[in-house]
Order: C-alpha cells, then structure tokens, then sequence
C-alpha cells in the first residue's frame, strides 16, 4: 500500500478538492494512528516471546473470542490470588506449628539452672570489659531474643532458623570472650551441646518445611509466568483482529479514492504513455508493479510487457500519473543539478567528463540490449 500516492484524490469538481482531501486525510490519520499503536504493541509481545525460554501456546486459544480470552485471563488471575493467599496461610500455619515446638526447646534451655549468665546483655561498662566490642562483632542474650519471639508488631523471627542462629550466637559469643577453663565458657559450651541435640530433633520437620516453601514458590513463579503468557497471547489474538479491522479501512479507503476518481481524458492517456516511456528503468519497473497490484493477470516481470493504457483501471492511471509526475520531477532536479556543477569545470575536466559519459552511453547501450522491453499501447 502507498498511502502517500493515494493522497491525491480525484475530484470530480475543483471546488469539492478540499472537502474530498480533508475527509481523505482524516480517515488516512485515523488508520496511520492505528498502525502505529498496533506496530508498538507487536513489539512489546516480541520482546516478551524474545525474552522468554520454553514458551507453550495453549492449543485451545485459537479461535477462541476477544470477550473468552479476556474472561479467561481474568478468572486465571483470580485464581492465582486465591491460589497464593491459601499458600501463605498454610505456609504460616505450618511456621507458627514449628515456633510452638522450638519454644518448647528454647524454654528448656531458659530453665537450666546455668543460664542466668546469658538472659541479659551482657553489662560491659559495669564489667570493664574494654575490649568486648573489639572481640563480639554481634552482642547476643536470651532475653533478647524471647522478647523478639514474642512480639506481635512485624519486628519478630519470620522463621526457626533465624531464633536458632541467634540462640547459637549467644553461646559462641561467651565461648568466643572468655577463655576455655573459665566457668562461663565452660556453662555457654554445655548449654549450647544440650540446645544443637534438641535442635537436631526439630531439623528434619524444618528442613522439610524449607524444601515445601521453596516449591511453592517456584510453582507461584510459574503462575506468574503463566498469567502473564495467557496476556500476551491473548494481546496477539487481539492483534490480530485490529489487523484484520485496518485492512479493512484502507480497502474502503482505496474504494473512496477510486469513487472520487474522474475518468483520464484520451489526451491525458496519450500524455501518460508519453511520459511513462521517458521514465529509467528502474522507475518503468515500479510503474509496472503499480499496474500488477491491482491487475492479478499482468505479469510485470515479462521479459516483454504490452501495458495497454486504455485497459486500466482509473484508480490504476491516477497512481501511474503521481508517479510518473513525481519520478520526472526528481530526474529533471538532478539533470539540473548535474548542469549546474557542470559549469565551472575546466576544458580539459570537460573532455574527461564527455569520455567517460562516452563509455557510459556505450555501456548504457549494452545493458539496454539486455533491458526488459516495454511496449506502451
């Protein structure tokens, strides 16, 4: 399609120019808008398809509706909402289960009567011990974490593992501060031995519940992935009718401008042939395709074509006309250009340029011979 040559309409009557170019132009703009939003929505889904490994299409989108594709998209996100809120509601189920039993152990490990060193932070100024923050990177007592266990604002353990790693700390941090037969390091050492073979007993539940929450969320990443293939494809179905829509307009389009069009006169015909037969060859073969877009039967691409004027379509000859005014128009501009430059070129520059356009015209004459030829009836 040349929508630069069909926006010169055919009027029937000069005062009706404007009208018929300002209705043709409003329609072209309304169709060109539309090109233009579908050709950046094709790129978006390109770039999903590009970005996106093992792509399946669902066979039984094809041929499904616009409003079924939409429904079941919507219904296929409602489900994974639904499907996600039942997952972390079990998921924090099974969590606040294993909190229950880990308090269990935590609490026999606060009763032992060799804990009451590690309830509290430890009183480093009361102490003197200058070089505490030096040796403990991260300070850690019971007491703190149970009151973290505990809290109810957003500010406790999200998991087991993350109180068990504290509980570890506290004991690591005496046994690391104090010396091997000094009585703190001896108590934090029992106590800690005691708490990893309680620990031992509650990991395989937290392991499995690990291993649970991993697939769970590989199987929401996957809905995710799905819900966001399900739009994409369902973009494309979309597509692909707007496509069919805009073909449609420019065919009304094509037939408005052959409505508009009047009927060339027998000398602009013979006007038509006339300047066809000055054209390249370049130009006389697009000429030829122009004629083949709307005449199925011409074979454009004959080593000889009889074009027949007068057994074209008037829509034919008006895009014959633009063009051939349009392809002289930039010929002469360059033969004028070529003169100009010419000008101020010395003799001996002049008798160069009049051998080589020698060898030129004897080559152009050569590769004539080897030209379609064109008959113009």
């Amino acid at each position: 399609m040349e929508p630069r040559v069909a926006t010169a309409p055919c009027p029937t009557k000069v005062g009706d120019v404007a009208s018929n170019v300002e209705d043709f132009t409003h329609s072209l703009d309304e169709i060109l808008a539309a090109v233009e939003k579908i050709e950046k929505q094709v790129n978006e889904v390109e770039q999903f398809y590009q970005s996106t490994s093992n792509i399946q299409t669902s066979s039984n989108s094809k041929g499904c509706s616009k409003d079924k594709g939409q429904e079941k998209h919507f219904i296929s996100a409602e489900r994974q909402q639904q499907n996600a809120f039942r997952r972390e509601a079990a998921a924090a189920k099974r969590m606040q289960e294993l909190m229950r039993q880990f308090s269990t152990i935590f609490r026999q490990i606060t009763q032992h009567k060799w804990v009451w060193p590690f309830m509290e932070p430890v009183d480093v100024k009361g102490l003197e011990l200058h070089d505490y923050y030096e040796v403990i990177e991260k300070p850690m007592d019971l007491g703190t974490i149970k009151s973290k266990m505990e809290a109810r604002d957003g500010t406790g353990y999200k998991n087991v593992r993350e109180i068990y790693a504290d509980v570890r700390l506290v004991f690591k941090n005496a046994m690391k501060y104090n010396d091997e037969k000094d009585d703190i390091h001896v108590m934090a050492k029992s106590l800690l031995e005691k708490f990893e073979e309680k620990w031992l007993l509650l990991l395989p539940k937290v392991a499995e519940e690990e291993k649970r929450s991993q697939e769970e969320e590989a199987e929401a990443n996957l809905d995710v992935q799905r819900a966001r293939e399900a739009t994409f494809a369902n973009m494309a179905r979309e597509l692909s009718s707007e496509l069919l829509e805009v073909d449609k307009d420019l065919k009304n389009l094509k037939e408005m401008v052959i409505q508009k069009c009047r009927k060339l006169t027998s000398e602009e015909k013979r006007i038509l042939g006339t300047a066809l037969a000055k054209l390249s060859p370049e130009n006389i073969s697009r000429a030829l395709q122009i004629v083949a877009e709307n005449n199925p039967n011409f074979q454009a691409t004959a080593r000889e074509v009889d074009l027949d004027i007068d057994a074209q379509s008037d829509y034919t000859l008006w895009r014959l006309k633009v063009f051939v005014k349009d392809a002289l128009e930039v010929n002469e501009k360059a033969t004028a250009d070529t003169a100009f430059n010419n000008n101020d070129i010395t003799e001996d520059k002049k008798n160069s340029t009049k051998r080589k356009r020698d060898s030129c015209d004897a080559q152009a004459k050569t590769n004539a011979k080897r030209t379609k030829k064109v008959s113009i009836l």
